[in-house]
């Protein structure tokens, strides 16, 4: 009955397999759960789970919370029962091995895309969240950067002019200071590019004033390279004024942030933290109160 279950897997295949331990937790047999995830063969999905497990631990979660190892009886010819070993596995235990199943496989597809659904989601650290949003902000400005350098050859900029551009548009954002004296008054060095410098804040900022720049200039039809200029330093100038009205700081006074190249690799080797409330935390054991008694 399960495989017939299997193409469609939601809330009915999934769900209709969970059954209630003695700590009134919810948990899946992994015997049960072994064809839904397509796989024929015990000893291939064991390796699955054991993968899980040690996602588990990584992810800063005590897999004996989430997965127990028990034997199911299988009956047998003439009355015979074999003892097999089985797993209980908490619903984190479950998205855990979706997520280290072989992705090959459809129903594995369709597991992670059942968990996602179910919002068990990933969450990050805040330093690791924080670097996250700073590299996707740099990404955009440098896009944003791209797209503003067509808008402005577009309205008449000549490529020899196009530092001269760039800084006017520095200059209105920031009060005057064109990108080397920023670099200067926060004590980047030469070599550096300002953006990679820039905290989440600042890159925000500036991409903002890029983008409504690039706008003007097309909802105005500029159309020579002095007026281009100016637009881009009227715009600066606009964005500093609304930060000022809102109380924000001013970006020159935004300290300097550590290179974009070194958030980048931390980012890669960081071990993403998987936080759970309560109830999933405590996985096999319910409510968590079994696990802090003596």
């Amino acid at each position: 009955m399960v495989k017939d279950l299997m193409p469609a897997l939601g809330d009915r295949a999934f769900e209709e397999l969970k059954k209630i331990n003695a700590h009134d937790a919810e948990y899946w047999s992994a015997r049960d759960l072994q064809p839904l995830l397509g796989y024929n063969q015990w000893r291939r999905f064991e390796d699955a789970i054991k993968r899980a497990m040690t996602s588990c631990e990584a992810s800063g979660n005590n897999a004996n919370y989430h997965f127990a190892g028990v034997g199911k009886p299988i009956p047998g010819g003439k009355g015979a029962v074999q003892i097999v070993n089985d797993f209980h596995l908490s619903r984190f235990a479950c998205y855990l091995i979706a997520q280290n199943g072989d992705p090959r496989k459809p129903e594995i597809a369709k597991a992670q895309k059942y968990f996602a659904v179910q919002a068990r989601r990933q969450e990050l650290s805040d330093q690791l969240m924080a670097d996250t949003e700073r590299l996707e902000l740099r990404k955009q400005t440098a896009e944003e950067f791209k797209a503003l350098s067509g808008a402005a050859r577009q309205a008449g900029v000549e490529n020899r002019m196009f530092g001269v551009f760039h800084d006017a548009g520095y200059k209105g954002l920031y009060g005057g200071l064109g990108s080397g004296a920023i670099k200067d008054k926060k004590g980047i060095p030469e070599k550096d590019a300002l953006m990679d410098r820039m905290n989440a804040t600042e890159l925000a900022a500036n991409q903002f004033r890029m983008t409504q720049t690039r706008d003007k200039l097309a909802r105005d039809k500029v159309k020579s390279q002095p007026a281009a200029i100016q637009t881009h330093l009227d715009v600066g100038k606009e964005v500093r004024a609304a930060i000022k009205r809102i109380g924000g700081t001013l970006p020159e006074n935004l300290p300097s942030a550590e290179h974009i190249k070194l958030v980048e690799k931390r980012v890669k080797q960081a071990t993403p933290k998987l936080a759970l409330d309560d109830k999933d935390a405590s996985g096999l054991l319910g409510d968590g109160s079994q696990h802090n008694k003596p």
